[in-house]
């Protein structure tokens, strides 16, 4: 057995569990998840169509790079996103979901034989990033966030000799599970430290088009652009249709940005195996081109957003995030494992702890106990506004219940 297999981490909801195996909910209520950030939504007819349409595909093998139609399509969302215009042939790979595509970056970016080969990612995050940099045989440096700055990532807490040794930056934004979004300051000062140190930053884009605010969230290619970056040099960004478009199931998505990168991306993926199915290159060609459904499904969880809030704010340290559909909360007493296994037996609501979505890290991101170490979801729980309006707000009323019974 490959023995990197052994340093793997439970998943989150793997550990959340066990945590509650021994937890009988009250019957008395009718269960209510807002655990798993999976969009319950209903997926757009015009996607499904074009699925059923393209059936005669099955009878080929896909290419790796995909349809050129596809990455024409892809391309072409992404200069009316972000005013971003892309070579659609060497600048647009289309993925299997970007969790598929972020775990095989890492494999494709890093090189294990130089000492202290490291991958840094935020604290908390999305557990595939840690994952991808152990089985590619690196260290995870973890950056903590900022709660007096919207739980913004703190790069400056990362020293010198650590961005020395890192071959690959996670960053995510709009983030999971905090909401923040990355102005074009911070993108800078990363450019600046990829630039010097010559590491590939993978920027993670899944919940770029569920957000309250104004003006949609900041791109990395986007920030690239507005710096003079035109070669993308150094830089990729992922995304998918997941939350976009109400399809997780249909696994589609996309990398995009330096060139040179996605060439060495695409000789991975071609000995990987990891082409998409012509039925999903179709459907996915009819969600990019069509933007009335995600206007639609923005507003419904701009709807959410705007009962939940209200219910939940006198009784919990919480506070509408920049984007994404999670609610990133304080609990009181501090012990986000016990509120959450408290609600649930009681309630029979499913929140996840924030412990379980970061890692006990020094101020510096070595993982493990010592001076300083600590762990930035302590304390917090995350709410994942998934569930249709009337089922969010049932949920909201009942964690006030509980939280003015404790």
């Amino acid at each position: 057995m490959n023995p990197l297999l052994g340093r793997l981490h439970p998943y989150p909801f793997e550990r959340w569990r066990e945590l509650t195996r021994d937890i009988q909910p009250n019957p008395a209520f009718k269960p209510v998840s807002l655990g798993i950030g999976e969009p319950r939504h209903p997926t757009p007819a015009l996607i499904e169509q074009a699925l059923v349409a393209a059936l005669p595909a099955l009878s080929s093998y896909p290419a790796t790079a995909g349809e050129p139609a596809l990455r024409q399509a892809i391309a072409g969302w992404v200069q009316r996103r972000y005013g971003v215009g892309l070579d659609a042939d060497r600048q647009v790979l289309p993925v299997n979901g970007s969790r598929e595509a972020l775990f095989a970056l890492a494999q494709t970016v890093v090189d294990p034989t130089r000492p202290g080969a490291t991958v840094v990612c935020p604290n908390p995050f999305y557990q595939i990033y840690e994952g991808a940099a152990l089985l590619a045989g690196a260290r995870t440096a973890f950056v903590p966030s900022r709660p007096d700055r919207n739980f913004a990532t703190d790069w400056d807490a990362v020293d010198e000799a650590t961005w020395a040794r890192t071959q690959l930056l996670y960053t995510c934004s709009p983030g999971n599970p905090t909401g923040a979004v990355m102005p074009l300051a911070e993108w800078q000062r990363l450019f600046e430290l990829s630039d010097r140190h010559g590491f590939v930053i993978a920027s993670d884009e899944c919940y770029s088009e569920i957000y309250f605010r104004d003006e949609p969230p900041l791109g990395a290619l986007q920030a690239a652009i507005a710096l003079g970056r035109t070669d993308f040099r150094g830089l990729v960004a992922l995304t998918s249709l997941s939350k976009r478009s109400n399809v997780p199931g249909l696994r589609s998505g996309f990398v995009a940005g330096d060139a040179e990168l996605l060439k060495a991306f695409l000789l991975y993926r071609t000995y990987h195996g990891s082409a998409m199915g012509g039925m999903v290159q179709r459907a996915s060609i009819a969600a990019w081109d069509d933007e009335a459904h995600v206007v639609a499904n923005r507003e419904q969880y701009r709807a959410k957003f705007a009962q939940v809030m209200p219910v939940l704010a006198p009784v919990l340290d919480v506070a509408l995030p920049d984007a994404a559909f999670y609610l990133w909360a304080a609990v009181p007493g501090g012990d986000d494992i016990a509120f959450a296994r408290g609600l649930l037996a009681q309630y029979n609501v499913q929140v996840l702890p924030g412990s379980l979505l970061a890692r006990t890290a020094a101020p510096g991101g070595s993982a493990g106990a010592g001076p300083g170490a600590s762990n930035p979801g302590q304390g917090r729980i995350r709410m994942a506004l998934v569930a249709p309006v009337a089922e969010c707000v049932e949920a909201a009323q009942r964690i006030v219940s509980y939280t003015k019974g404790l």
